[in-house]
């Protein structure tokens, strides 16, 4: 194995740009316009962006006009990284982080992707926060269209790559609106969320909240259903959320205890072995949590994962293995020293 026992980069594919049904043929104009939208897309100059831009902030654009506007800027954005710089240098982000907020759904929703797509651009990322689209991408992941929601989930996870905006995300609320997404919403969106869950986790204050924010159920639901087709990706949040003491109780107390045993059992490689460490993670501290897992019957498939891993691999096990059999040894004590 090349990477590290605990390396998530294969559970984890990169989110996309503009995943929401592109433009219907019935909107905007049809389908006619939408080949020329893209015909235009590779050449353009710097005055059509701010003639866009322009009808995006005057009030007195109909709202048809903005659509169109609002719509043009997110393809050009999706199909260039050149595109995405220029956009956003010609003063297009502070426009299109208002329309996160517009009452029209197709222009909010146009916005968000058109966010998304410049998001992906990392010189992007600190001015789209600077813009205040953090708090307005939360409402529409709350309220938006479902393509919204799965968008703004995007942006979101595009931004917390950002390591100061992590924080910055958790405390604006977006972690259980995260989650109920991760539970209602489709293949893309329960993708996304758990993606972007999985980042903002790596700081304490976020796993805290998440797990207040009732992401273990959802998670050991996602890991005990292989057609889900999420069981390494809820694998995985679920290993970095127990990482704190809250994390662990709620493990527990949700049942993860026999969803992680069984995953030691007949996973995937990756999977006993993230499934295993977080195992170790919960027994590490607590008596009670070992004699738990051995009474689940976890030791015969961690022998055999200690046989059949690589050498980090069988580390780890052999740790949690030791761990175990505590529990046993301690108590095999005690009975012999009431017999005597």
């Amino acid at each position: 194995m090349g990477r590290s026992l605990s390396d998530s980069s294969g559970a984890f594919s990169e989110c996309n740009s503009d995943c929401s049904g592109e433009f219907s043929p019935t909107s905007t104009g049809g389908a006619a316009h939408h080949r020329l939208l893209i015909s235009c897309a590779a050449d353009y100059s710097d005055d059509v962006v701010r003639d866009l831009i322009s009808d995006l902030e005057s009030p007195s654009v109909p709202i048809e006009s903005q659509r169109h506007a609002a719509m043009f800027l997110r393809l050009l954005a999706k199909h260039s990284s050149e595109n995405r710089l220029k956009i956003a240098r010609a003063g297009a982000v502070r426009p299109l982080v208002a329309l996160l907020s517009h009452a029209d759904p197709q222009l909010q929703e146009h916005g968000v992707t058109a966010i998304l797509n410049l998001s992906i651009c990392p010189e992007n990322k600190d001015p789209i926060a600077a813009a205040g689209a953090i708090r307005p991408l939360i409402l529409v992941l709350k309220t938006g269209t479902p393509a919204a929601r799965e968008n703004a989930a995007c942006a979101l996870l595009r931004l917390s790559e950002i390591e100061e905006h992590k924080i910055a995300i958790g405390r604006s609320g977006a972690i259980p609106h995260l989650v109920n997404l991760l539970e209602t919403g489709g293949q893309r969106g329960k993708k996304d969320a758990s993606t972007a869950l999985f980042l903002l986790c790596s700081t304490r204050e976020n796993k805290i909240l998440a797990v207040k924010d009732g992401i273990v159920r959802p998670l050991l639901e996602l890991m005990a259903d292989p057609g889900s087709g999420m069981v390494d990706k809820a694998a995985y949040v679920l290993n970095s959320v127990v990482a704190v003491a809250e994390g662990r109780t709620a493990a527990v107390e949700e049942g993860g205890i026999p969803v992680l045993v069984e995953m030691v059992e007949v996973g995937t490689q990756r999977q006993k072995e993230i499934a295993m460490l977080t195992l170790l993670e919960i027994c590490k501290e607590s008596v009670a949590y070992r004699t738990m897992v051995s009474r689940e019957g976890a030791i015969p498939p961690l022998v055999a994962l200690s046989q059949s891993g690589a050498t980090r691999a069988k580390q780890k096990v052999e740790e949690l293995i030791e761990l175990l059999r505590q529990p046993r040894a301690a108590e095999g004590g005690e009975g012999r020293r009431r017999r005597g």
